[in-house]
């Protein structure tokens, strides 16, 4: 049986309820579950203090169960980064482990790639697309666990996936590219700008989506990788979903479609949307740091591994 261990790296797991109900959810699946000692730990918005969480990733490197998934996002794991074990890290995923989730997990999959050239997944994480209840989606509730996140997360984790798909902008028909797929949230990929922990990646294709962000922010963090030389040094850029922000009077009809013209006028490299991926219910599940075929026929995306 598969073993799929849940622990938390970042911000603290507000309630066990989730979290237990994503365990159950998970065991539904055919997964052997187990809970890291430390995944209810509790430290100011943490999931337990800098050593606990530390002593947590490198507990389950060391364990290498199957599938490694991070219990939810929030903050915490940038202040780990120059104290981890790089190299027990990679052994673990030499060994099988599949580490898998979004959000602030976004530093440790880069991390990896940057030191020891690793493969995890962006994929869902346990409280908040397996422990998620039908009620949290509004009076017309779809289905508590989305079933293509659910169906793409386990084919993923037993290698039966080799592709996703999925429908962009017209003007893109053609398009045939190949390189290395890496990226993630885009606040935590900036923020590995200067440091030793974002990998060098050229002619790759990167990802980017992220929450809790208005537009303008969103802009200001494109431009930033732009100006850093990173934007034109990929062979494309997907855009996933840019959820949860707020209108603002200000702002007289700009928003993210504003932002996507503004960045395609100053990138050489082709951006696509419509990337299944981000902080939604209905997610992909994604190979960062393999290499991929992007082809794009008509608007609809082809992208396989």
């Amino acid at each position: 049986m598969t073993q799929l261990t849940l622990f938390t790296p970042s911000g603290v797991v507000a309630a066990a309820r989730p979290l237990r109900l994503a365990a159950r959810r998970l065991g539904e699946l055919g997964y052997s579950v187990a809970l890291d000692e430390a995944a209810l730990a509790r430290h100011q918005r943490f999931g337990g203090d800098d050593e606990i969480r530390l002593a947590a990733i490198h507990r389950v490197a060391r364990a290498a169960p199957d599938i490694a998934m991070a219990t939810r996002g929030g903050y915490g794991l940038t202040r780990l980064l120059d104290r981890i074990d790089w190299k027990l890290v990679a052994r673990s995923v030499e060994g099988g482990t599949r580490w898998v989730g979004h959000s602030d997990l976004t530093v440790l999959q880069l991390g990896l790639l940057a030191h020891a050239k690793g493969v995890t997944w962006a994929g869902p994480m346990a409280c908040y697309d397996f422990g998620r209840l039908a009620e949290e989606h509004g009076e017309k509730a779809a289905p508590a666990v989305d079933e293509v996140t659910r169906d793409c997360f386990a084919e993923a984790m037993s290698g039966e996936l080799e592709a996703v798909g999925f429908r962009t902008e017209a003007g893109f028909d053609g398009l045939d590219v190949k390189g290395v797929l890496w990226g993630g949230n885009l606040c935590m990929v900036n923020s590995l700008l200067g440091t030793p922990h974002l990998p060098r990646i050229k002619g790759g294709v990167l990802f980017l989506e992220d929450v809790n962000e208005h537009p303008y922010r969103v802009e200001r963090s494109l431009l930033q990788l732009h100006q850093a030389g990173v934007l034109d040094a990929q062979k494309a850029i997907l855009l996933g979903a840019f959820s949860d922000w707020k209108k603002s009077p200000l702002d007289r009809g700009y928003g993210l479609k504003t932002v996507i013209e503004t960045l395609r006028r100053v990138t050489r490299t082709p951006i696509l949307t419509g990337l299944p991926f981000g902080h939604v219910p209905t997610k992909v599940t994604l190979p960062v740091g393999a290499r991929v075929q992007l082809v794009v026929q008509a608007r609809d995306v082809l992208m396989g591994w």
